[in-house]
């Protein structure tokens, strides 16, 4: 199955689309097939689900850096999905297109305080 990241005039996901392999023999094949579903003026990217940080997943070869889900932005000079950014403070990371703190996570038992830019340690 491919997947497929519908896109607003402003390159943001607003719907994700699973298409099968017979229809989706190429991204433009998955693309024509969406738009005679959805409409002509739709924006489609194929996208990858098994993609993250520039990783895939399975092994594979990855693509678009990260998986489009509903909220990333389609960056064209980058032909990557990137992630809503979690905090002000943070910085994307150019070749993973990923975000990340200022300093590393102590731990799984942290989170981030945006309002003193460190990580607390989760009281339970």
């Amino acid at each position: 199955m491919a997947h497929f990241a519908k896109l607003n005039s402003e390159n943001i996901v607003i719907h994700v689309e699973v298409v099968n392999n017979n229809e989706a023999v190429t991204e433009q094949n998955g693309i024509d097939f969406l738009k005679t579903l959805h409409g002509a003026d739709t924006i489609w990217k194929q996208t990858s689900f098994n993609t993250h940080g520039g990783i895939h997943l399975l092994g594979g070869t990855p693509f678009r850096k990260n998986f489009g889900s509903i909220g990333f932005t389609y960056d064209e000079d980058k032909d990557a999905f990137i992630p809503p950014k979690p905090f002000n403070s943070w910085t994307l990371n150019e070749t993973s297109c990923t975000w990340e703190a200022p300093s590393e996570q102590p731990g799984d038992e942290y989170r981030w305080n945006e309002d003193n830019t460190s990580w607390e340690k989760v009281e339970e």
